[in-house]
């Protein structure tokens, strides 16, 4: 077959936040999809969006309601949504409930009456909703699962050559698909999910099948918003332009100093990890790293998922950089990431955003604790290959991104960071409390600079109103990873 015989098959955009994207471009034309999941994952009111997205008086949307909820109490609620327009109900947007006849004729009737409906409509969508309560309906009458597996074959049969994109609404359990014909014959099938995890509930979509497309994997985030349902794809997007191809210049952090240690500053479109004890000056040092550039004319993002974006200014100003105006030049967006239940995908979709918006080549996330502390306790255990994605995909666009995270203080070894995730950045800076002479100091040192030379001695520093100053080395003390600090003893000659 030659490119010119090949069929194209069109993708209806669905205005769904997220789906078309999950999808792999959107809806196929003509389509025959399942919608399945189990009671209030949010399958009724997907199908509504879609039907109002995708409705028109030419080609309207048409709505079975099979042993359902009357119209009018379907009507009620789905009106509450921001996607429900009442002036295209009855002329884009079709109700048809047939409760009576499912209960009263049985399904021989309830199928004659949706061709007969179909064929006065000609609608582009078609939506049977709910299938659970046909089941029902079927298994009471007698030899009702002989009825109903005939009416399912039949339907599918009909509404696989109708000119119209079709959905089947049902609560389906995963365990009848190898059985039932109806996910055989599906071109789509689209699985809710809704996974409890002690006090916390989560929303999940799965494209589990998708004819002649190919939908993005996994388990995707869903929320039910006032605007319908919003889908965050688990895999960040990436921009249809190849890589930018930046050259390595060094970035400075705002500390001459620390420059220094690290070889001339941070390479752009490095990751660095800055990790220390509570206390240590960890969001100090990545408010100088923004103001360095932000004086620089460079755009700038801060996530901060810690404390309120109003505290962190606060915070910020006692130490001297004064970032509010460069937020109203433009310059900088402080964005704050603590809702309840976050899950990592909406997470980086909305900072991923941000740094578009802005056209940021700096970016700090203050800090990974809270972050993780912030998470759905569904979401925390895939933390460390949700956050490998994010930073391989903004350093990948050019962006340095710098990441504070809190470790718990030992006085037996030098920790660089919880949950294994130093592996996934380029530069470490580790910042402790060590004991010298009676008194708490703060060191730091850096400990990796992946690609580049650095130095490798530790520094005393302080945290001033200014911000960050380091101080000498530690060269006449041993045992400073341990946290408790000795002098060496000196010879006559001079030599320890």
């Amino acid at each position: 077959m030659s490119a010119l015989d090949r069929v194209v098959i069109r993708k209806l955009p669905t205005r769904v936040r997220g789906l078309d994207e999950v999808l792999g471009g959107g809806l196929p034309e003509y389509s025959f999809n399942l919608i399945a999941g189990a009671p209030g994952t949010g399958k009724t009111t997907l199908s509504q969006q879609l039907m109002f997205a995708l409705g028109t008086p030419e080609r309207p949307a048409l709505h079975f309601t099979v042993v359902g909820e009357p119209s009018l109490k379907l009507l009620r609620y789905q009106q509450q949504f921001s996607f429900f327009d009442p002036a295209k109900v009855g002329t884009s947007v079709i109700y048809v409930n047939l409760s009576h006849e499912t209960l009263e004729q049985g399904l021989g009737k309830v199928l004659e009456m949706m061709v007969a409906e179909v064929g006065r409509v000609s609608p582009g969508v078609v939506v049977v909703d709910s299938f659970l309560t046909v089941v029902r309906a079927a298994t009471a009458a007698h030899d009702g699962g002989v009825e109903l597996q005939g009416f399912l074959e039949r339907l599918a049969l009909h509404l696989t050559t109708w000119q119209a994109t079709t959905f089947l609404v049902g609560e389906y359990e995963e365990s009848e698909a190898p059985r039932n014909p109806v996910f055989t014959v599906a071109d789509g099938i689209l699985w809710l999910h809704q996974s409890i995890d002690r006090n916390s509930g989560v929303r999940k979509l799965q494209i589990a099948k998708m004819r002649g497309q190919a939908p993005l994997p996994g388990l995707h985030t869903l929320r039910i918003t006032g605007d319908g349902l919003d889908v965050f794809p688990r895999i960040l997007r990436r921009n249809n332009e190849p890589d930018r191809k930046h050259p390595k210049r060094r970035l400075s952090t705002g500390v001459a100093d620390l420059d220094e240690m690290l070889g001339g500053g941070v390479p752009s479109g490095d990751s660095i990890l800055v990790t220390g004890p509570a206390g240590s000056g960890k969001s100090a040092l990545a408010t100088q790293f923004i103001a360095s550039g932000l004086l620089g004319g460079e755009p700038a993002i801060i996530a901060v998922f810690e404390e309120h974006p109003r505290d962190f200014l606060a915070h910020a100003r006692t130490r001297g950089p004064h970032l509010e105006a460069m937020i109203r030049n433009g310059l900088l967006e402080v964005i704050y990431l603590r809702p309840l239940d976050l899950s990592v995908d909406e997470a980086l979709l909305e900072i991923q955003a941000a740094v578009e918006r802005t056209k940021a080549q700096r970016l700090v996330i203050d800090s990974l604790s809270g972050f993780e502390l912030a998470l759905a306790p569904t979401f925390r255990q895939d933390f460390r290959e949700s956050l490998y994605r994010m930073v391989g995909a903004l350093t990948g666009a050019g962006v340095t991104v710098f990441m504070t995270t809190e470790v718990a203080q030992t006085f037996t070894d030098l920790r660089f960071s919880t949950d294994l995730i130093s592996f996934l950045t380029d530069d470490i800076i580790v910042q402790r409390y060590v004991e010298i002479e009676g008194e708490v100091r703060k060191v730091m040192t850096v400990i990796k600079m992946r690609g580049s030379e650095h130095r490798k001695e530790l520094r005393l520093y302080e945290v001033t109103a200014t911000g960050l100053v380091v101080g000498p080395t530690l060269r006449d003390y041993r045992g400073i990873i341990t946290g408790v600090a000795q002098r060496y003893q000196r010879t006559e000659a001079g030599t320890h």
